[in-house]
């Protein structure tokens, strides 16, 4: 499983390193990340499914949304 936080960082910036990183991704493997931004919490989540990646949330509070992304689509 490979992680990446980005509680620290904006839209759209999150949201290029979440596509970079479902790049490097081999088969079967999982991404894990942690976002905080009002604007990633609901942008990432619009593209995964735009593009069809299966996720599933880990947390999702008033802080922080943390995902787990399948590179199985």
């Amino acid at each position: 499983m490979v992680s990446i936080d980005l509680t620290a960082i904006r839209c759209p910036l999150a949201l290029v390193k979440v596509k970079l990183a479902l790049k490097q991704l081999e088969d079967g493997e999982v991404l894990c990340v942690s976002l905080s931004d009002i604007g990633s919490r609901q942008d990432v989540p619009r593209f995964l499914k735009k593009v069809g990646y299966r996720y599933s949330e880990v947390c999702n509070d008033e802080n922080m949304l943390t995902i787990k992304i399948s590179n199985l689509r």
